[in-house]
């Protein structure tokens, strides 16, 4: 059966930047009086960000009501739509583009998804161009579906979107356990896991993913094996 919809993450899968999110989430609760180190943060890349605040000020003991995450939130935006709008380190992954069109000449809608806030999301799919000069098909952020990953309504709702019912024809690309998972429990039929963000390959191998590739170029290999 053939694949009809690629679901990729951004940061740190389809977008380089320079772990940029790691030091923001630092900046962010350095505000607030919580110093957390990046060990701290890596594991919780990839999902819905208003969770990952969540799970650190109980790791550290603080109050976890809906203003302090709010808050903190708040300023997590802000530097990274900033980040993202402005940044000259700002770039496609090496080899994201050409691996889009190649999907895309091979008859697969290219999707992306994110743990990020849409208004992220817009920042970046605007500063690439990706969605007004046709190289990406559809996106989605976490805060438009009920719940981020690992759940999968976020791949759910692209399925919807494309008019697709079987997750087989889905394959879905990651840097995290998060997107590892996301993927499994949508039941897609193909999950790779990328090396080129927050997770390396030691790290990601105890979440079984279909494959574990270095670059994404790798990627219409797998597909066409």
């Amino acid at each position: 059966m053939g694949f009809k919809l690629a679901v990729f993450d951004m940061a740190g899968t389809t977008v380089a930047d320079q772990d940029a999110v790691a030091r923001a989430f630092r900046s962010a609760f350095e505000n607030f009086g919580v110093e957390i180190s990046v060990p701290e943060i890596k594991p919780l890349m990839g999902y819905k960000k208003t969770l990952a605040i969540e799970t650190v000020l109980r790791n550290h003991g603080r109050e976890t009501d809906e203003y302090i995450i709010e808050a903190v939130h708040n300023d997590f935006v802000g530097e990274m739509i900033s980040y993202y709008a402005y940044d000259h380190a700002v770039q496609p992954m090496d080899g994201a583009e050409d691996v889009f069109m190649i999907c895309r000449k091979m008859g697969i809608r290219i999707a992306l998804n994110t743990g990020f806030p849409k208004v992220i999301a817009d920042t970046i799919i605007n500063r690439f161009g990706w969605r007004e000069n046709g190289i990406i098909d559809d996106y989605i952020a976490s805060d438009e579906v009920e719940k981020g990953r690992p759940f999968p309504y976020m791949i759910h709702e692209l399925m919807k979107r494309a008019a697709l019912t079987d997750a087989k024809q889905v394959l879905k690309a990651g840097d995290t356990e998060v997107d590892v998972n996301e993927g499994r429990a949508a039941g897609c039929g193909l999950v790779v896991a990328v090396t080129t963000g927050a997770f390396t390959r030691h790290q990601l191998e105890p979440y079984h993913p279909d494959f574990i590739i270095d670059s994404l170029l790798a990627l219409p290999a797998i597909i066409n094996h």
